[in-house]
């Protein structure tokens, strides 16, 4: 879901650094020092998991979890997904950097919309059930998906009306990746409460719930 360089238009291009900088800065302002390993952990998950690519069209298609980092991390998502994709752009030339601004906001934007949402629900309560947790994973790992494959054919629909055609293929080819992330975040959060529960933001109980 890389947009490369010269695709994006000017404007489109500004308003994604600047959105993206703003990103940063709250995300690094709400990240502490002792979060520190944890977001260099699923930033490098998010490196891994997008390394391989189907192309379609200016961009491509590819494993994300963005929702899940947005789980687990929430605004401090933001920064994470910045500097891998700032290691991709440069280390194997996906996307690049005049659009590092604008593919950070279209894959960190749906990680702190819907991941953060779903983390914020569950942790409301310290024992959630099974069902719950299985069910915010799916919704924030598939919508997640859903919402960056939108903000994409945003970004092309926005820098002209000979990125129309491409838009709806992105979006469209992005509905089994959705599935597949779906299943993939709900199968993680749902391991990750039983057996490490203090990663997911619960205390030592929820991780034996049933």
């Amino acid at each position: 879901m890389h947009i490369s360089e010269g695709v994006l238009s000017p404007p489109v291009l500004v308003t994604g650094a600047v959105l993206a900088a703003g990103g940063l800065a709250m995300g690094l302002r709400k990240m502490d020092n002792q979060r520190l390993p944890q977001v260099a952990l699923l930033s490098a998950a998010f490196f891994v998991a997008s390394l391989i690519h189907v192309p379609v069209g200016p961009s491509s298609a590819h494993l994300i979890l963005n929702g899940l980092v947005g789980v687990l991390l929430g605004w401090a998502a933001v920064p994470a997904i910045f500097v891998a994709l700032a290691l991709q752009a440069v280390l194997f030339q996906f996307g690049g950097l005049t659009t590092l601004g604008v593919n950070t906001v279209i894959m960190a934007g749906p990680a702190v919309v819907l991941g953060g949402l779903g983390g914020m629900i569950m942790r409301r309560n310290q024992q959630p059930s099974t069902v719950m947790v299985a069910l915010v994973g799916a919704v924030a790992g598939g919508g997640a998906v859903m919402m960056s494959g939108l903000l994409v054919a945003l970004a092309l629909v926005f820098s002209g009306d000979a990125f129309g055609g491409t838009a709806k293929v992105i979006a469209a080819a992005h509905i089994p990746v959705m599935a597949l992330e779906a299943i993939i975040s709900a199968t993680t959060l749902s391991f990750l409460v039983k057996v490490r529960p203090a990663m997911v933001g619960l205390g030592v109980s929820a991780g034996r719930t049933h």
